[in-house]
C-alpha cells in the first residue's frame, strides 16, 4: 500500500516538470534548425502559400522566385533607341553535344513583338506560351495585333523575368519588363539577372551623356554594356541579339555575321 501511494505522488508531480522541459527542448531545437539552415525564423508558416502575407508585409514565395531568376547565371539587357529597340543576352550551351541553334533565350511573341526571358528555362517557355496564346486571342477578338500577368492563387510564381520590345504605332520603339511579382513597366534601358545592378548603372551613365541613339549605336551600346559588366570579350556565338526598328517593325534575331560586324566595329573604335 505504501509503494502504491508513493507511485501516485510521483506520477502527479512529475508530468508538469517534464512537459516544461520537453517544450523548452523542442523550442531550442527548432530555433537551432532554422538558424543553421539559413531560413528566416519570421517566415515560418508564411512561405507556404503565395497569397499569405507575413507580419512584415512580405510574400516570401515571390521573393524566392526573384532569387530563382539569378540561378541560371545569365544576364540580359533591353535598350531603347531613337528608331529601334534591342534585347541582348548571353548564349550558354551547357553541353558540347547540344545543337547551339536549339538553345535560345530570345522568343517571338507575334511577328512584331519579341522578348528575351531570363531565369528558369522551363518557366520561361511556359510564360512565352501563355503570352503567345493571349496575343492570338487578342488579335482574334479585336482584329489587330496586341500592342506593347500577374499572379493567380492556383499557380506558383514563375522564376523568370521577361523583357519585351516592339515598335508602337504612336509612341515608337518600346521596352517593357515583367517580373515574378507581376510588375510591368516601360524602360529606356533595363538589365535582368545576376549583374542587373551593374548593367543599370552603366546604362544610366550612357543615357545621361546621350539620351538618343541610332540603330547601330543602340546595338553597339548594348554589346558594350554586357561586355563591361561581365568583364568579357564576346564572340559572335556567345551572345544573342534581337531587334525591332521603325523601318522594319518585325522582330528578328541578328545573324552571326551581323553580330561579327558590330563586334569588329567596337574593336576598331577601342
Amino acid at each position: 500500500m505504501k509503494i502504491w501511494r508513493k507511485m501516485t505522488i510521483l506520477t502527479k508531480s512529475q508530468p508538469q516538470r517534464d512537459l516544461k522541459h520537453d517544450l523548452s527542448v523542442v523550442q531550442s531545437n527548432a530555433h537551432a534548425l532554422t538558424s543553421s539552415a539559413g531560413w528566416p525564423t519570421a517566415s515560418a508558416g508564411f512561405d507556404r502559400h503565395i497569397t499569405i502575407f507575413s507580419p512584415e508585409g512580405r510574400l516570401y514565395q515571390v521573393e524566392y522566385a526573384f532569387k530563382a531568376v539569378n540561378q541560371g547565371g545569365t544576364t540580359s539587357l533591353g535598350v531603347r533607341g531613337a528608331d529601334s529597340a534591342v534585347v541582348i543576352t548571353q548564349k550558354k550551351v551547357p553541353d558540347k553535344l547540344l545543337d547551339p541553334e536549339s538553345v535560345s533565350h530570345l522568343f517571338k511573341i507575334t511577328d512584331h513583338v519579341g522578348c528575351v526571358v531570363t531565369g528558369m528555362i522551363a518557366d520561361s517557355r511556359a510564360q512565352v506560351q501563355r503570352a503567345r496564346a493571349e496575343a492570338a486571342e487578342f488579335q482574334y477578338r479585336y482584329g489587330y495585333e496586341i500592342p506593347v500577368y500577374t499572379q493567380n492563387a492556383n499557380m506558383r510564381p514563375l522564376g523568370c523575368c521577361m523583357v519585351l520590345i516592339a515598335v508602337d504605332e504612336e509612341r515608337g520603339p518600346q521596352v517593357y519588363k515583367t517580373d515574378p511579382a507581376g510588375h510591368y513597366c516601360g524602360y529606356r534601358a533595363v538589365g535582368v539577372g545576376p549583374k542587373q545592378t551593374e548593367a543599370n548603372n552603366y546604362m544610366e551613365k550612357k543615357i545621361r551623356k546621350k539620351p538618343q541613339w541610332s540603330y547601330v549605336e543602340t546595338v553597339e551600346t548594348a554589346i558594350m554594356c554586357l561586355s563591361s559588366v561581365l568583364s568579357a570579350d564576346f564572340k559572335s556565338s556567345e551572345i544573342e541579339i534581337g531587334v525591332v526598328t521603325k523601318d522594319n517593325t518585325k522582330f528578328r534575331i541578328l545573324s552571326v555575321e551581323e553580330i561579327d560586324e558590330r563586334l569588329a566595329a567596337i574593336a576598331e573604335r577601342d
